[in-house]
């Protein structure tokens, strides 16, 4: 009886060679499945919660507006506060103005701390600040939008014969009431008149900052407060004896007085050491009238009437 033969040899080594081709494919070829149908998020088309005029999230240090391209007609800006901003206000309302037809900008200068108080009072939309806010505004929901830097000078007369500069510390002793003659920091034997600006005024509350360190005013009887938070009348009664400080962008051009350096630095250069920020304040959340004044001041036209004002 014969035997019947099974498949030749190499049949099972195709068959072996097709598999394990088939394995190694599978293996190193194929799509993983986790990674089926995985996409990235969606890129977030409106970054800034501010571009959003109606969703409720709002910035809460400072924020970012955007540049609208028009504001309805009849829109007004009311804007109080620091007389250190009076040309940027001003620059900027004749900017403003010019950019969207039929909105008003109002400004007054009555001083930050004024300023303050009618936002909260809800008077005008911003209050234009030359110093920070205190904790009780923060809590209040203000929001300070820093718009430029600005340099605190110490004046004196034309006709002061004081020649020199002075130490931060001889500044401090002179509008605390410890230096109270010229002759202390190198001048003639004669009376020290400070002139100081008014508690509402922000400079004032910013040069206690920066140049007393927090501490307060002297008290002594050489010391003399400006009934009103006003450049041009202190500057009046500087004469050819007194010292007082301003905002340096309203006396630099000024032909009868002159700035007095500290450690040698004088406000034009960037170390100067009585540098402040100046902005806008507004209480969250901000109305569509101040979302477009402040998209207007961070964009480049709005910059621009900015530098105007400051050179």
């Amino acid at each position: 009886m014969t035997q019947k033969s099974g498949p030749p040899p190499i049949f099972y080594i195709l068959i072996f060679l097709l598999l394990a081709g088939g394995g190694a494919w599978f293996f190193f070829f194929r799509k993983p499945a986790t990674q089926t149908n995985v996409q990235n998020p969606p890129a977030n088309t409106n970054p800034n919660p501010a571009t959003n005029l109606n969703q409720g999230s709002l910035p809460t240090s400072g924020g970012s507006f955007p540049l609208v391209a028009s504001v309805p007609g009849g829109t007004v800006v009311r804007i109080d506060g620091s007389t250190s901003m009076v040309a940027i206000n001003q620059n900027l309302k004749n900017s403003f103005q010019a950019q969207y037809p039929g909105t008003t900008v109002a400004t007054q200068a009555n001083g930050s701390s004024k300023g303050i108080e009618a936002l909260l009072g809800g008077t005008v939309d911003l209050a234009a600040v030359s110093r920070s806010l205190r904790p009780q505004e923060q809590s209040a929901g203000l929001i300070a939008y820093p718009v430029t830097t600005d340099a605190i000078a110490l004046v004196v007369g034309v006709g002061n014969p004081f020649p020199g500069g002075l130490t931060p510390a001889q500044v401090r002793g002179i509008f605390q009431g410890q230096i109270t003659n010229w002759s202390q920091v190198g001048g003639h034997n004669r009376q020290i008149r400070v002139i100081n600006r008014p508690v509402i005024s922000g400079t004032h509350q910013a040069f206690k900052e920066l140049v007393l360190n927090g501490g307060n005013f002297g008290t002594t009887g050489n010391i003399t407060t400006m009934d009103r938070d006003a450049t041009t009348p202190l500057l009046r009664e500087l004469r050819d004896d007194g010292i007082g400080y301003a905002t340096y962008n309203q006396v630099k051009d000024q032909q009868t007085v002159r700035s007095v350096a500290v450690d040698e630095v004088t406000p034009v250069f960037p170390n100067y050491p009585y540098q402040r920020t100046l902005s806008y304040v507004y209480k969250n959340p901000p109305n569509q009238a101040v979302q477009a004044f402040l998209g207007f001041v961070s964009s480049s036209p709005g910059q621009q009437a900015v530098q105007a004002a400051s050179n």
